[in-house]
């Protein structure tokens, strides 16, 4: 059997001469090479069809002291390398004059010397999941990425004004983005997408599409395609769809509830039909990692300042370094789920992080619980936010970072996620993020101003 990803000195493995004749058949002229910068924000560089051929064999090649987060100005030339396995055409681009389309494909980062750039955002997750691999387990994460639909005003400019005002699984009428929400959903199974669900989310203007679980690199680029086309789709309905955590005080705000599970050759490593709760051991020194490396990893999967307005408590979202079946007030929640399905959900991240950066985070922290056999304790099935200071002492309960600065101390003195980012990532990372909310902290809000100008 040949090997599809396997390839000729200077020539073109089975995979990438696939994609070739894909780009012929479908009528394809420009191919955007997409990548994320270290903030997670999706960049691309179009090039005209026929340079597809180049850009495998010899990459593309930017100016890498362009990018937030990639190397000094002195050091600045990159390539683009494509990844075949991630070519998809482009919907929305498909009904031109001539018939053309667009496509796009993900791309890894190399240096000029043709060696994996260390600080891209892709080759750090790739770098998590190699070790996973020698450990003898593959990631499979399914994400549950939430976002917000507003209108615009008449400039197109965005508002805060929800496009409905819809409930938790509501229906039409009241849902009057269902209909964005399909034409969403159809665009991403064009792109291979296999949805599982779609709903209305708790807060007015608020949405929920879940997609099927995956392997950890393939969900992480689900996760930067699905935030480019709700995007793009929104914006056809002249809506502005954000993912912003907390665009809105006072109502729910936006999660990334991300499903987790590891397999090895005998299939699900978390499952174990004998456990009161369907885990194995694995699984839960796995949940062990996630618990002590919680407050470090915060900084990575709830990288912005405005993240912090939404793990309060009141809003669902959990801000507890703890465990349960049942109480969603918990940072992990073990769901109702046996054999191949069995799994945790880890609730705290949300939609505005770097995908691939938010996995690798939680990934390593799991694998570190795996070899250190951590002790994820009893589960707790009381609600926490109704426990005083004392009763949370009591059960040994710890609280996430209650801002971005927090959060950014404890990733620096966190030696296993700095170890899992490389030098390069996490010292960029904490300078942005760092620098992020010390201009935060600068500034003046609406609130102070109502609260406190004709006060004093």
């Amino acid at each position: 059997m040949t090997d599809e990803h396997a390839k000729p000195d200077g020539g073109l493995t089975a995979k990438e001469q696939a994609v070739l004749d894909e780009i012929e058949e479908e009528n394809v002229d420009f191919l955007r090479l997409q990548f994320t910068d270290i903030l997670g924000v999706v960049k691309n560089v179009s090039v005209p069809a026929h340079q597809a051929e180049k850009a495998f064999t010899e990459g593309i090649y930017f100016d890498g002291s362009s990018i937030e987060g990639f190397v000094r100005i002195q050091e600045s030339d990159m390539r683009l390398v494509p990844d075949p396995d991630t070519f998809a055409v482009l919907p929305w681009r498909s009904d031109g004059e001539d018939g053309s389309a667009a496509a796009r494909i993900i791309c890894d980062i190399v240096t000029t010397e043709g060696e994996p750039f260390e600080g891209g955002p892709r080759q750090v997750l790739k770098r998590v999941l190699s070790k996973a691999d020698d450990m003898g387990y593959t990631v499979s994460i399914g994400p549950e990425p939430e976002f917000f639909l507003f209108k615009t005003d008449d400039d197109g400019n965005a508002t805060t004004i929800p496009h409905d005002n819809g409930g938790y699984f509501d229906l039409a009428p009241k849902d009057l983005a269902s209909d964005v929400r399909k034409e969403i959903i159809f665009t991403l199974e064009e792109m291979g997408f296999e949805i599982e669900a779609s709903h209305h989310e708790v807060a007015e203007g608020q949405h929920e599409i879940n997609f099927k679980y995956d392997d950890a690199l393939t969900a992480a680029d689900n996760i930067a395609t699905f935030r480019a086309v709700v995007r793009a789709v929104a914006s056809q309905h002249d809506l502005h769809a954000t993912f912003m955590p907390k665009p809105i005080a006072d109502i729910n705000g936006s999660g990334m509830h991300s499903h987790i599970s590891l397999f090895d050759e005998d299939g699900n490593a978390f499952a174990d039909d004998s456990d009161e709760f369907n885990l194995s051991e694995t699984a839960y020194q796995f949940m062990g990692g996630i618990l002590n490396h919680a407050k470090a990893f915060t900084a990575v999967t709830n990288p912005t300042v405005n993240s912090y307005k939404r793990l309060v408590p009141g809003y669902e979202a959990p801000i507890y370094v703890a465990w349960s079946d049942t109480n969603r007030s918990a940072l992990v929640r073990v769901p109702d789920a046996a054999g191949v399905s069995a799994r945790f959900e880890v609730r705290s991240p949300d939609p505005s992080c770097n995908p691939y950066l938010g996995l690798a985070s939680m990934i390593a922290a799991g694998l570190h619980g795996i070899e250190t056999e951590a002790d994820p304790g009893d589960p707790v099935r009381e609600d926490i936010y109704e426990f005083d200071d004392e009763k949370r002492q009591e059960y040994g309960i710890e609280t996430l970072p209650p801002n971005l600065g927090a959060a950014v101390e404890e990733l620096e003195t966190d030696e296993v996620l700095q170890d899992a980012l490389g030098p390069h990532t996490s010292e960029k990372f904490a300078e942005a993020k760092s620098q992020e909310f010390s201009e935060y902290l600068t500034q003046v809000s609406q609130w102070e101003e109502d609260r406190y100008l004709e006060t004093f």
